[in-house]
């Protein structure tokens, strides 16, 4: 997301503007206001006489307010203005904004203010894809108030634009005659609703809350949230301030779906994937367990209500299938895309078991796991009967619908993410390597669960020895000889696809790895190829794909190193887990404690701050994710037979460290570390070549 553009968001809806607060969008521009896929206001301009405004400043409120600074423009680069508008935005299921006038003259002045407004309705995927519309649009005057629409059959969305102080309204926006006293101000207050009629009435919650009047309840809310989060104290202020951005980015992305409104669970980033994301909300909700485990709860529970029954060509759909991604817009009703929902991910099956486990452990909630005892079980056979494409008993991915469906169905889900050392792209099904250990990992985790809950002996005994076979095959299968690290996957001829990645990282967290091979595998992560100094890169530098900006061939994706940090943490890797979270933990500083979806992968030495990727999302709801994660790694954080147990291994650097009121089945719990690890250059073990 452009640093020039400002967003607000809160649940379903959000809205994107420049500095100013306007909005003037093109087809593949995500400015607009956005509900449920949908961008229900695509041109919200402010003029006063004619005149643009200019901005001053831009004030951060919350997540779900901003408020912004202006005055109308001189033509030059000197201000010197005796008029200036302070707009104040507060989003709900639409937005309130207050516009205020301000006179600095020692006379009455009489101003024309001036809105226009327009709506393309725009699909996110039509936003993306630079699509055009197929329904009709309308525009009407009702009573003062401004309704743009558009309708396809019985697809149908309208945006309702009024004003509190009395203005003149056209089809194109709103006029107000102002006069203000010397000295004096002039305020109105214009509520723009995105109404879905089936959903959103006169009557119902558009209706009564585009926006200001849901501000306190917004704010006791987001006060009650971080109430609940342990206290964070340390000598690093950057690191403090990472975490209270990452508290309420993870608010601010909390998404109810809109068959379930009861339901919040972590939606993907802003502003592409402001929805549901079995991957996503599997991830971001282990990363958060220790901090906010309820959101693990809402995911697993939502998550299942909407698991795979049937074989679905279309959808990738099978019994027992975690969905990818649900979307609610225009081209998935009409069934011109297949998200409603898509099933096509091979990794959120294997992990909504891992969740399940993570979550019991934590908070000893037994009820959830015999509650969802049936989905557990199903996703834990699609492993085997679904999953197993290629009958070599590994989770293999190929794309059923070939025209809309994803043809890599890894978390690195663009089409070059995975290749061989020389470049090449390997055929389908793939075997990507990670999506074993998250199998293993599953199983383990299943046979707990059986063995534990629902006591069932036979079944675990059964988990654990399927377990056992996929591990010393995977060893075997997948392990490089000539470079010592595991491929990236195996094809459909059963070749290694020998690219070094960060993938391996992910083996050490989910278990998978032989103890023998560890140290290697170690070594290769921390090697000077794939740790750039701020973090473990994509894909190697010097594979054939490297690109140092390239979404999963070299760039440095938070979420990635969080998991791999916790999975070097449990092999024994201390000072090496210490100084990937320094690593991420320094470049978020560079953020303002916000991290990107992803950042250049450029050596930490040629550059003194981690460089931005274009177009990564921000907040994305992993990345937000990332730092509690690295807190709950670098103080060892580890629930063991009902209780909390702390093993701190922290870089020199952050010097102390205290997490105060941690929750779990133990009830609340302290943990302290103080920074011994030096991670300078010098700790350095050898550049790994595997040529």
């Amino acid at each position: 997301m452009s640093s020039d553009l400002v967003q607000i968001l809160e649940g379903n809806t959000f809205v994107v503007s420049d500095r100013t607060g306007d909005i003037e969008a093109s087809l593949t521009d995500p400015t607009g206001l956005f509900s449920f896929d949908t961008r229900f206001l695509s041109k919200w301009v402010l003029t006063v006489d004619g005149e643009r405004l200019n901005p001053l400043s831009v004030d951060d409120l919350q997540y779900f307010e901003t408020r912004f600074f202006l005055v109308p423009g001189t033509g030059t680069v000197y201000v010197d203005s005796d008029l200036s508008v302070i707009r104040h935005r507060t989003v709900g299921s639409g937005f309130r904004e207050s516009i205020r006038l301000l006179n600095h003259k020692q006379e009455p002045v009489s101003l024309t203010l001036r809105l226009d407004a327009g709506s393309d309705f725009a699909d996110l995927f039509e936003v993306k894809d630079a699509l055009r519309k197929c329904g009709e649009y309308h525009t009407r005057v009702d009573d003062g108030r401004l309704v743009l629409g558009y309708r396809r059959e019985t697809f149908e969305r309208e945006t309702w634009i009024s004003s509190s102080a009395p203005s003149t309204t056209d089809e194109h926006g709103l006029t107000c005659a102002v006069k203000i006293p010397a000295h004096g101000t002039w305020e109105t207050s214009i509520d723009v609703v995105a109404r879905i009629p089936y959903l959103t009435e006169p009557s119902g919650p558009a209706g009564r809350r585009s926006g200001r009047s849901t501000r306190p309840d917004m704010a006791r809310g987001l006060d009650k949230w971080l109430s609940r989060a342990p206290r964070l104290e340390c000598g690093s202020r950057s690191l403090t301030t990472t975490y209270q951005r990452s508290l309420v980015d993870l608010a601010a992305l909390r998404f109810a779906p809109m068959t379930s409104p009861q339901h919040a669970l972590p939606a993907a980033g802003l502003p592409w994937f402001m929805t549901m994301f079995g991957r996503d909300s599997i991830l971001t909700s282990l990363q958060s367990i220790a901090f906010t485990p309820e959101l693990a709860a809402t995911t697993l529970r939502t998550l299942g209500e909407r698991q795979g029954t049937r074989i679905d060509d279309f959808r990738d759909e099978d019994p027992g299938r975690i969905l990818h991604e649900m979307r609610f817009g225009e081209l998935t009703a009409f069934e011109e895309r297949p998200h409603s929902p898509y099933y096509g991910s091979a990794d959120a099956t294997p992990l909504y078991v891992v969740l399940l486990d993570e979550y019991e452990r934590w908070t000893g909630d037994t009820k959830l796991v015999r509650d969802l005892e049936v989905e557990a079980r199903a996703a834990l056979n699609w492993i085997d009967t679904y999953a197993d494409l290629q009958g070599n008993g590994y989770i293999s991915y190929q794309r059923r619908n070939e025209e809309t469906g994803l043809e890599n169905q890894c978390w690195k889900d663009s089409w070059d993410s995975i290749s061989f050392r020389d470049g090449r792209l390997p055929g389908f099904p793939r075997a990507t390597c990670e999506l074993q250990g998250y199998a293993y990992d599953a199983k383990m985790r299943g046979a707990r669960l059986a063995r534990r809950v629902w006591r069932d002996e036979a079944f675990a005994d059964k988990l654990e020895k399927e377990a056992a076979d996929l591990k010393r095959r995977f060893n075997r299968d997948f392990w490089v000889v000539d470079g010592e690290y595991f491929a990236v996957a195996i094809d459909a001829d059963g070749r290694q696809v020998d690219s070094l990645t960060s993938n391996i990282g992910h083996l050490l967290w989910s278990g998978i790895v032989d103890k023998s091979k560890a140290r290697r595998v170690v070594e290769h992560l921390m090697g000077d190829r794939l740790f750039s100094g701020w973090g473990v890169r994509t894909l190697a530098e010097g594979e054939g794909r490297f690109n140092p900006i390239g979404y999963h061939v070299g760039t440095v994706w938070p979420f990635d190193n969080s998991f791999i940090a916790w999975g070097l943490r449990r092999y024994g890797f201390k000072e090496e887990a210490a100084r990937i979270a320094e690593g991420i933990l320094d470049a978020a500083a560079y953020f303002d404690g916000r991290l990107p979806e992803a950042f250049g992968g450029y050596p930490r030495s040629d550059t003194k701050y981690p460089v931005q990727y274009p177009t990564a999302c921000s907040p994305q709801a992993w990345s937000t994710g990332a730092p509690l994660l690295l807190l709950r790694t670098m103080l060892g954080l580890e629930p063991v037979d009902g209780q909390l147990v702390v093993d701190p291994a922290l870089p020199v650097a952050i010097e102390h460290l205290e997490l105060l009121d941690i929750p779990g089945r133990w009830g609340r719990r302290d943990a302290f570390g103080r920074g011994q690890i030096t991670t300078s250059p010098r700790t350095r073990r050898r550049r790994p070549n595997h040529r």
